[in-house]
Order: C-alpha cells, then sequence, then structure tokens
C-alpha cells in the first residue's frame, strides 16, 4: 500500500483534461475577482465582529481581523504560486497530492470538504438571522420553532434551510449563472458596506473603545482564531480554475486583489462597529444593523439588512461551489467513488457532488448555531492553510525548474508565517472543536485506507506508464 504516491504536474493535467470531466471555461479576471469578494466577504463581517467582541475580543477584534488579514495575505500568496503552476480543479488537494502524496492530499481534501460545507452552512445561519429581522421590522415574525437552531431553543432554522435551496438552485444552473449571479449578489453586499461605513462613522463614541482588550491579549488571539472564518472562501476559488479562462494570469489578480481589499474592509468595518456600540451589546445575529439602530439610524438598518440577504446568497454561493469542485476533483482521481464525478452533459455541472454538498449543508444549517459551524469552518480552513503553504516550500525544493508565472517573495520567510500562524490559530480554538476536527479526520482515514487507496486513478497512470 502506497500512501504516499505523488500525482505529476503532467499527470494532474491528464486527468483534468478527460471529455467526461470536461468543465466550461467560462469566468473572466474580474467575474474570479468578484467570485473572491463574494466567497468571502459573508457572515465574516457581517455577523462574526459581533460576537466576537462580546465575547472574547472586545474592540480588540480589530486587532484580530489584522492578525488574519496578515496570515491569510501569507498564506494567499502560496496559492497563487501553486494555482499558476497547477491550474486544474481541487485547490490545496490538488497541490498537495503533487507536492506531499497521496494521503497528505487526503487528508486536505477531506479537511476542505468539511471546511467549505461548514462554512456554507453558517452563513446561511447567518443569512436566516437578517431574513427574520427584516421580517420582524416588518410585523412578520417567524416562531422561534423554525427560526432558530437546537442551542437557542428552536427545531429546526427554515429560513437558513431556504437560502440553501436558493443558492444550490444557481449552482446547478451552470458556472455562466454563478458568475452573473454573483456579480450582482456582491455588488448588493458592498454596497452596504459602504453604507455602514459612510453613515457609522459619524456615531463613533471613542469610549466604546475603552477597555480595548477587555478580556486581554489571550482573547484577541482567541478572536482572530475565530474571525479567521472570515477570510476562508478566497481559496475556494483555485477550486474553479477548470472554469476559468487563461487561469494562471487570472488567479494572481483576483486572489491578491481581493485578499487585501478584503483585510481593508474588515478592518474598517470592525473599527466602526465597536465604536459606535458598546462591545457589550453586539451579541447579536445581525451587528451592523443593529449598531445602525442603536444609533437611531432605523432606514439605514433596514437597507443593509437587504443588502446583506442578498450579498450572503454569493458567500453561500461561493463556498458551496467551492465544495462541490473538491468532491468531483476527488471523485474524479478515484478515492471516492467516481459516480461522485458526473458531469451534467448539457450544464456541465458536477450535478452529483453538488447535491450531495448542498443537501448536507442544508442538514447542518437547519440544526447547528452559527457559534458551532464558525468553530469547525475554521479549524478545517486554518489546516488546509498549513499545508498549502508547507506544499509550495517542497516543491520550491523538489520541482526549482518548474514553470511558475507567479513566484512568492522570500517564500522562506513568507511560507514559515502561514504556516505557524495558521498552527497557532488552531490551538487558540476551543478545545472541543479541536476534538471533533479530529474524529473527522479519523472518519476520513478509515475512508480513504477502506476504498480511497485501493480505487485510486493515479495507480493506473503509473502502471500504463511502466507498461
Amino acid at each position: 500500500m502506497d500512501i504516499f504516491r505523488k500525482k505529476t504536474i503532467e499527470q494532474a493535467k491528464e486527468l483534468a483534461e478527460e471529455e467526461k470531466y470536461r468543465l466550461n471555461r467560462a469566468l473572466g479576471p474580474w467575474e474570479l475577482l468578484l467570485l473572491v469578494l463574494g466567497a468571502t466577504i459573508g457572515a465574516g463581517i457581517f455577523v462574526l465582529p459581533g460576537v466576537t467582541a462580546a465575547k472574547h475580543a472586545g474592540p480588540g477584534v480589530i486587532v484580530s481581523f489584522l492578525i488574519g488579514g496578515i496570515i491569510s495575505i501569507a498564506v494567499g500568496l502560496a496559492y497563487v504560486e501553486f494555482a499558476s503552476l497547477v491550474p486544474v480543479a481541487g485547490s490545496a488537494y490538488t497541490y498537495s497530492y503533487v507536492a506531499l502524496g497521496e494521503i497528505i492530499a487526503w487528508i486536505v481534501g477531506w479537511d476542505l470538504l468539511f471546511e467549505f460545507t461548514v462554512v456554507t452552512s453558517t452563513v446561511s445561519v447567518g443569512w436566516g438571522g437578517y431574513v427574520t429581522s427584516l421580517l420582524k421590522s416588518i410585523g412578520i415574525n417567524i416562531p422561534t420553532a423554525f427560526s432558530q437552531d437546537i442551542a437557542h431553543g428552536g427545531i429546526v432554522n427554515i429560513p437558513a434551510i431556504i437560502g440553501i435551496l436558493i443558492v444550490a438552485s444557481i449552482a446547478l444552473s451552470g458556472i455562466k449563472a454563478v458568475g452573473r449571479s454573483n456579480a450582482l449578489f456582491t455588488g448588493a453586499k458592498v454596497l452596504a458596506i459602504i453604507v455602514f461605513l459612510a453613515i457609522g462613522i459619524f456615531h463613533i463614541k471613542p469610549e466604546n473603545w475603552h477597555p480595548f482588550t477587555p478580556f486581554g491579549w489571550g482573547g484577541v488571539l482567541t478572536g482572530a482564531a475565530l474571525t479567521f472564518f472570515a477570510y476562508t472562501g478566497f481559496d475556494g476559488v483555485t477550486t474553479v480554475l477548470e472554469e476559468v479562462k487563461d487561469p494562471q494570469k487570472s488567479i494572481p489578480f483576483a486572489l491578491i486583489g481581493g485578499i487585501g481589499a478584503i483585510t481593508f474592509l474588515y478592518i474598517a468595518v470592525s473599527t466602526v462597529l465597536t465604536g459606535m456600540v458598546s462591545f457589550t451589546k453586539l451579541d447579536v445575529p445581525d451587528p451592523a444593523a443593529f449598531a445602525l439602530q442603536q444609533v437611531g439610524v432605523q432606514w439605514g438598518g433596514a437597507m443593509i439588512s437587504v443588502a446583506v440577504i442578498f450579498g450572503l446568497i454569493a458567500t453561500m454561493l461561493g463556498n458551496g461551489l467551492s465544495s462541490t469542485r473538491i468532491l468531483f476533483a476527488m471523485s474524479r482521481d478515484g478515492l471516492l467513488p467516481e459516480k461522485f464525478a458526473t458531469v451534467h452533459p448539457k450544464t456541465r455541472v458536477p450535478i452529483v457532488s453538488s447535491i450531495i454538498i448542498f443537501g448536507t449543508a442544508l442538514i447542518l444549517g437547519g440544526v447547528l448555531s452559527i457559534g458551532e459551524l464558525a468553530e469547525l469552518a475554521n479549524i478545517g480552513g486554518l489546516t488546509a492553510f498549513a499545508l498549502t503553504t508547507l506544499s509550495v516550500m517542497v516543491m520550491r525544493y523538489t520541482k526549482p525548474d518548474a514553470k511558475r508565472l507567479f513566484r512568492v517573495p522570500a517564500i522562506w520567510i513568507i511560507g514559515p508565517i502561514g504556516i505557524l500562524g495558521s498552527l497557532a490559530l488552531i490551538i487558540s480554538l476551543p478545545k472541543i472543536t479541536i476534538i471533533r476536527f479530529i474524529v473527522w479526520l479519523i472518519i476520513g482515514l478509515i475512508i480513504y485506507l477502506g476504498y480511497g487507496n485501493k480505487h485510486a486513478r493515479i495507480k493506473n497512470l503509473e502502471q500504463t506508464a511502466k507498461n
């Protein structure tokens, strides 16, 4: 049993070019940039700053977002280099298969399935919170039993489920429909942020920033681990490389530009939010709208709620899409049943993997709380980030002459920052989250050893090459 066999870059491209698994190349660089913004800016900026400030970091959540941004930029550069080197679907899963071997690729792929699906579910809960709040403002009250998760006294979160169904219908329509819809929804989301900042900056009370670190700097670091969820999603853009025009040029433009803009917006929003309202009042599912209502701008709160409702659909769409492409890539490689990689003959969408992923996200979003889901999403993303950055460093050593359209500057400095920063944030997460994640990985390893290793298509390619 060879658990460390590797794909060559040529083999990765060969598997991606098979006609029955062909996906449509329909996304341009600006559509890809909007996909980065759409997938990443979501519950993290409209929901997490409030609960994280209230429970962990206080106004120091501003620094929490800065720490997350620094680590994300370091990791993002690694993603750009690998994407320019191996322009096929699969993101960190594919990169690890080429650089570190099959068992590590399985762990990363299994991890990414976990991350993107849980992020989709998490955002659906935030989306449901805004929908419920908006309906309440016009006199329509959804009973708690059908608008909250089990932990908050509900039975099933119907608004969250509706959000997933809307996103699934768009994703199943094809990548062109995804691009158009995402551009519309992301525009609404960015507009909401600009409006919030423009109004909120005139209602800042500096005394709300004192004490700046009420839970200590340990709380700020814990806050960084939790708010890191806000940065997950940008990596997902590399899962759709086979659906991008000229990916080796589009990916650097979209990732570098997107992460920079996202970091700036997160810091700006958390600064204004904690300046408008005391952090002790921000443990609510819709802190941006709540803050505007607290300072008397009722119309602003309602408008932001509407824009966020549209914007969070883009976040669910981006992350759900990423998860389906990871499942597609793993199944195409034979590590999971090949049936999961079935592509619809007309839309060229991985139809079976889409149904599986969105069905799972629907169940999770319907019964779990946003706090539980965010913690699970964070540890999945951080693990993938650390291994992807390590993969780039390994490839610099093992394949120094391979053609790269982009090279991470000072890789031996930036690489360790990404790896060590990710590991530090993992350690800062609650122990129960780490335990749950370990259980997930154990389940995955059992599936890999019992099925994936035996059915991996790379074995056939190796045998064909020998013959």
